[in-house]
């Protein structure tokens, strides 16, 4: 399997219930609320790091958003649900009192039962 395999598995496993934010996730913008989860997907298959940025909207509003970073290159499956001119930073680690940001990510209930949901939903789509 490689990344645009993952990528295409993930899309079409992305729904309302597995959003951050499922009164505003829609269709047209799939992605929306899932980066956090599509990091930790990532990581299973590929490694890597999980990071973190705050993301700055067209409004200056600032946003909470996390990515990937694999063999050095940044590898973001979410960043579409952004608006145009958003700007998102370099990613750092957001380990807290962590070792890793995958288990401070891991360590909220709501985050990792959507997790577990995504990843099933993911597994069944890459056995078609």
């Amino acid at each position: 399997m490689n990344l645009i395999e993952l990528e295409k598995a993930l899309r079409i496993s992305w729904s309302r219930e597995t959003s951050y934010c499922p009164d505003e996730w829609n269709e047209s913008n799939s992605s929306f609320g899932q980066c956090a989860i599509t990091a930790l997907i990532v990581n299973d298959y590929f490694g890597g790091e999980i990071v973190w940025a705050e993301a700055v909207l067209p409004d200056s509003q600032k946003v909470s958003h996390f990515f990937n970073y694999i063999n050095g290159k940044e590898v973001d499956l979410t960043r579409a649900q952004f608006p145009e001119g958003a700007v998102i930073p370099e990613g750092v680690e957001k380990k807290k009192d962590f070792a890793t940001t995958r288990d401070y990510l891991l360590s909220y209930e709501n985050k990792r039962g959507r997790y577990e949901q995504l990843k099933e939903k993911v597994r069944n789509a890459l056995a078609y």
